[in-house]
């Protein structure tokens, strides 16, 4: 399986980016997927992630800014991000999760400017 990630850029404080990841390859029936981001010195954290029924569930601090959706027919999630912040600023690495294995994408650097 593999992921690509789009949709990372450089934004204003207050801004919005959308981030694309769409899946290809040998894949059985994804369940779970989800964004996950990684500042400079911190661990990998989760954003927000997915079910295959529509349960969304979100990182306290991104709440009510970010919303995750997912196109199951083109099996790829979706990241809209609004009013961004600075502490928003990381490398944002899509996750997907079949019934064969658990994938990462590449990463795609989003960088919030003040």
């Amino acid at each position: 399986v593999q992921l690509q990630a789009s949709g990372g850029g450089l934004v204003q404080v207050g801004g919005s980016l959308r981030l694309s990841c769409a899946a290809s390859g040998r894949i059985f029936s994804i369940n779970v997927m989800g964004w996950y981001r990684q500042a400079p010195g911190k661990q990998r954290e989760l954003v927000a992630t997915i079910s295959s029924g529509s349960s969304t569930n979100y990182q306290d601090s991104v709440k009510g800014r970010f919303t995750i959706s997912r196109d199951n027919a083109k099996n790829t999630v979706y990241l809209q991000m609004n009013s961004l912040k600075p502490e928003d600023t990381a490398v944002y690495y899509c996750n997907v999760q079949d019934r064969a294995g658990n994938y990462w994408g590449q990463g795609t650097l989003v960088t919030v400017s003040s």
